[in-house]
């Protein structure tokens, strides 16, 4: 099935003038030699984890996401520093987590071919795997990403939740890529999870006057408020209310109803293209929403990477070699 599904994808890439191989120094093949099952040893790791921990998937790609937005897609969102100054110790990074699936796979992958595939890779695939395993889309990983030595906390400069929509393309512009993945990629938060925290202000004291943000429902408002308590950070709080362990375009039908978790969902609705994105997939059931998540994701692969000479290939993931 996964096959078929890539073919589809690979002939409609092509059609738009995207090829997936050797672009950019990365290749479908680039492991074909080398190590020949590391895609079906990631694969392996990556079902065992998420099919125990089916939430695994969403933190999973979130890593990918933030990974690839700070230095580009090379795997430094990976490393750990003695001094807690490494990119997942920044605020936005510390509530990441499915680093030891990561971990796992690049242990296999070092049993069967030592110092061969790279964490950046790794974590690639594993993003890809994750969502397939809940039943989302699939798309095609070129490989041959080398891995960054460097990680700062000072440079990650995310996306933000509380973030208009001019500050968010801008955001996506800088990385090479368009409106279209902005709303794209936003989709992936059918499956994510936040906390109150995130939204207490927004809810309860939106510009200092015990007021809520305008541009939310109130119906949505009050739920929030019975599960979100003035003073409560920690609990959890579903972003796609009613599907979120379901990958599927019912977000935009959330969206659309002004019930956006975060000022970053709600502000979609303030661009003419990615609020007609979202129309269009509210009024026809999200009947390109996979197509052009896989393309979207695509992309996202190629952000800032390190190829040839560059970078290393990591023994451990967690630490420069």
């Amino acid at each position: 099935m996964a096959i078929k599904r890539f073919l589809v994808l690979a002939v409609l890439l092509s059609v738009l003038g995207v090829s997936v191989a050797n672009q950019k120094g990365l290749d479908l093949n680039y492991y074909k030699h080398r190590c020949p099952d590391a895609e079906a040893i990631v694969r392996r790791v990556t079902v065992q984890y998420v099919s125990r921990q089916q939430s695994l998937a969403a933190a999973l790609l979130r890593v990918y996401f933030h990974d690839c937005f700070v230095r580009g897609c090379d795997g430094s969102v990976l490393l750990k520093s003695p001094n807690k100054d490494a990119e997942r110790d920044a605020i936005p990074n510390l509530s990441l987590r499915g680093y030891e699936v990561v971990d796992a796979a690049k242990s296999a992958l070092e049993k069967k071919c030592p110092g061969v595939v790279s964490c950046a890779d790794v974590l690639a695939l594993v993003a890809r795997d994750a969502v397939l395993v809940i039943n989302g889309p699939w798309w095609p990983v070129p490989l041959g990403r080398r891995d960054g030595r460097i990680s700062k906390k000072s440079e990650v400069n995310l996306p933000s939740p509380f973030a208009g929509i001019a500050a968010l393309k801008k955001n996506f512009f800088d990385k090479g890529l368009n409106t279209k993945d902005l709303v794209v990629l936003s989709g992936a938060h059918t499956i994510g999870i936040s906390n109150c925290g995130l939204i207490n202000n927004r809810i309860y004291n939106f510009t200092g006057k015990g007021d809520f943000d305008p541009s939310m429902n109130p119906s949505y408002v009050r739920a929030l408020k019975k599960r979100c308590k003035p003073t409560d950070f920690r609990t959890s709080v579903e972003m796609d209310p009613g599907s979120v362990k379901k990958f599927d375009s019912h977000y935009f039908n959330i969206v659309a109803q002004k019930k956006g978790l975060f000022k970053s969902d709600s502000t979609l609705l303030d661009d003419p293209e990615t609020k007609g994105y979202i129309d269009t997939q509210v009024a026809t059931a999200g009947s390109s929403f996979n197509k052009d998540f896989s393309e979207s994701m695509f992309k996202l692969g190629f952000v800032e990477i390190l190829t040839g000479n560059k970078g290393e290939i990591r023994r451990k993931c967690a630490f420069v070699n």
